[in-house]
């Protein structure tokens, strides 16, 4: 052995070859503080080995090596951007001094390769793959470019025009993929990859091939003529502008960054990527993006957990109500690979829930991410039934019936009886209390609530809402069910519209107010979607929505809150509703709804909602985009604090997971708890108090009081309060 770390290893094999293979004590590799003093030291050893001819890096886990170790991001982000600079140049030495021996390398690639882990096999002179190979520098999605000498190696492997696309997308590539545009030299069977690579590496020492050759252009400048290089870079300049926008700076850092470096060698290009990372590390966006991958995992971790404390297995489903909803539940759960049963009281709808199983089915296959008969597997996982008889030995139940509390006790009670004792029974309410519910059910310990987002296919979140009787079983089965359907679940505590719905209405209500003092609804959607960057405004979403059941939730809201979040009198909400404008669903709500001569979706203003308004509404007047979002975000953060602080949400991460998972929250600014402290927590308060006698909703806990003067973060602090 050459060298031994808790990390790494280099040890002398047969015929001079070196194996430096990457085995952490963890469950993957990656690359940490430790990792990178080992990796120092093992090529110090390499260099010193004067029996070492070649060297071929392994990896002793299913995946080669996964990236970064991003938890180790967060503190370091936060030093000073010149402090950074040297930080990450550290890093790219040690990458350069493994480019820089003096002997053949090779990297022999199994399963993911992403980020650090594909810029470890860059810095390799040859890399073969085996088909289970995935290799990418998804940054990116993180607010980042490469920083261990992707930008640098990847354009002069590939081509400027292949790595721009690469890093820009932050896409995954599989092995024949990246064989194709050179990034790989070979692909072979997963048996003979080490082999394989062994044959090169002897071929390179009897010199039959050239590595030093193949080594030399990422030591030098780009090769490209003027043409080239204004087709690679402005082109990608123009597309990126288009796709990312101004709230997403990392894309065309990266790519000015390798326009600049393209005329120099090495070392003058991989200075310009330590200065390049180093100012996207102290962007927002970088905080924000990081955060969410961090806040990501938390979800992730927490339904691995409930999955291996769950005492009951769910093997077969079923869903009560085959409307569009209860379709895209079939769909989810067969698609996943859990059967389930669909039923209803009428075939007609359950028609609805197939075709809308098959519409989805059918766009996948069109779009070639799925086969024929991978399509009739699933739907003929799906059993339409009229009788509660095919439900007898279901594990799970969803009922997903009308949202009627009247109705959804009766069809609850009904299913009770004919289900196992130990089956589970949840309800797919948006608003309905879950204890309200449980009053319908003989073993309320076995129900919870299963809040799924429409559309079910499209919308990663679940919220898993427990009832004061609901079990530490039931909660730990149903969310290791959602997670089994490819969601990602958040527990959350019965309260009237659970956490998503009950922050979103006094969002909705900061809109009205506004509208009715005279703010034109057009111009708040274009600052809300342009400026602050939600996928819709908020007279484009209650429309989606549907007005009837905006105005429907706005009363169980009001009931649940009577003083904060009392209906607002004139609500243009309710005076659309009253004549009968329900928004995409009847093509007429703030909106009017049809489609050009594609079969695109358009949408106008409607004149008749503008006649609405304007009869309870002050004179329209312009508002700032400052106060527009402050009247709109206020009230929405507020009630996010007062979710924490009550425990209805659980920690700070998973209430930024929540709107971003479920409402489509600007994933740049992270969640509603990281913009809060982005814009400064005493900043928020000093925004919020110049709007407190605009009512409750404006005004801020004496928790964020507390909060801004001791200089604590939601991130790190629980902050229930008893």
């Amino acid at each position: 052995m050459i060298y031994q770390g808790k990390s790494l290893s280099a040890q002398l094999l047969d015929d001079g070859i070196v194996e430096f293979k990457y085995d952490a004590e963890g469950s993957v590799n990656k690359f940490d503080q430790q990792t990178f003093v080992e990796f120092r030291a093992a090529i110090e050893a390499i260099n010193h080995c004067a029996e070492a001819k070649a060297v071929m890096v392994t990896s002793g886990k299913s995946a080669f090596i996964v990236g970064a170790d991003i938890t180790e991001f967060e503190e370091t982000f936060k030093q000073p951007e010149e402090d950074l600079i040297p930080w990450i140049k550290n890093a790219t030495d040690i990458f350069d001094a493994f480019e820089d021996i003096q002997l053949p390398t090779i990297a022999a690639v199994n399963g993911f390769a992403l980020g650090g882990g594909c810029e470890m096999i860059l810095a390799c002179d040859y890399r073969i793959a085996d088909t289970t190979a995935v290799i990418g520098l998804p940054e990116v999605k993180l607010g980042l470019m490469p920083g261990f000498g992707g930008t640098v190696r990847l354009p002069r492997v590939i081509g400027a025009d292949n790595a721009v696309e690469w890093m820009s997308t932050g896409k995954n590539h599989k092995a024949e993929q990246a064989l194709a545009v050179g990034a790989v030299d070979a692909v072979v069977e997963p048996e003979n990859l080490r082999d394989a690579a062994i044959s090169i590496l002897k071929q390179a020492i009897a010199g039959d091939l050239d590595w030093k050759a193949k080594r030399q252009p990422k030591l030098e400048p780009l090769k490209l003529s003027q043409v080239e290089a204004i087709m690679a870079f402005s082109t990608a300049k123009g597309m990126i502008a288009a796709k990312a926008g101004k709230h997403y700076p990392a894309p065309m850092v990266m790519v000015n960054t390798i326009e600049a470096a393209a005329g120099l060698d090495r070392a003058g290009a991989m200075a310009l990527e330590n200065k390049g990372f180093a100012k996207l590390a102290k962007t927002d966006a970088a905080t924000a993006q990081t955060g969410l991958f961090m806040a990501d995992q938390v979800i992730k971790s927490k339904a691995k957990k409930a999955a291996k404390q769950a005492t009951k297995a769910v093997n077969k489903a079923a869903v009560l109500g085959a409307g569009i909803m209860g379709g895209g539940i079939a769909y989810q759960s067969a698609y996943k690979g859990t059967p389930i049963v669909m039923k209803d009281i009428n075939d007609q709808a359950l028609e609805l829930g197939l075709s809308t199983a098959a519409d989805i089915l059918t766009k996948q296959v069109e779009r070639g991410r799925m086969n024929a008969k991978k399509m009739a597997k699933v739907l003929n996982a799906i059993t339409p039934t009229l009788s509660y008889d095919n439900l007898k030995n279901v594990d799970i139940v969803v009922e997903a019936v009308v949202e009627n509390p009247k109705v959804k006790g009766m069809v609850l009670a009904e299913v009770e009886n004919v289900i196992s004792e130990d089956a589970i029974l949840t309800s797919n309410t948006s608003t309905i209390s879950i204890d309200l519910l449980a009053q319908s059910v003989k073993r309320p310990q076995n129900f919870c609530g299963m809040h799924f987002f429409n559309p079910v296919h499209k919308m990663p979140l679940v919220e898993v809402i427990r009832g004061k009787d609901t079990s530490d079983e039931t909660v730990a089965a149903v969310v290791a069910y959602a997670a089994k359907m490819g969601k990602s679940p958040i527990v959350v505590n019965d309260c009237p519209g659970f956490y998503v719905n009950r922050v979103l209405f006094p969002y909705f209500a900061g809109f009205s107010q506004l509208v009715l003092e005279g703010a034109d609804f057009v111009a708040i959607d274009k600052v809300m979607e342009k400026q602050f960057g939600w996928p819709m405004g908020p007279a484009y979403l209650l429309d989606v929505v549907g007005i009837d059941t905006a105005d429907h939730c706005t009363d169980v809201m009001s009931a649940g809150f009577p003083t904060r979040m009392k209906k607002i009198e004139n609500d243009p909400v309710s005076a659309l509703y009253k004549d009968q404008r329900l928004g995409q669903k009847n093509g007429k709500g703030f909106y009017d709804h049809g489609k050009d001569k594609r079969g695109r979706p358009v949408k106008t203003p409607a004149e008749r909602a503008l006649e609405l308004i304007s009869a309870h509404s002050s004179e329209q007047k312009d508002f700032s985009s400052d106060e527009i979002i402050a009247r709109l975000m206020i009230p929405l953060v507020n009630e996010v604090i007062r979710c924490l602080e009550e425990g209805v949400v659980a920690s700070a991460q998973e209430a930024d997971m929540g709107l971003i998972y479920g409402l489509g929250f600007p994933p740049f600014r992270g969640g509603p708890i990281r913009y809060l402290e982005t814009l400064g927590l005493d900043k928020f308060i000093e925004m919020a108090d110049k709007y407190a006698h605009l009512g409750e909703i404006y005004q801020v806990t004496d928790g964020l009081r507390e909060m801004a003067k001791s200089g604590k973060s939601y991130f790190s602090t629980n902050v229930k309060q008893a």
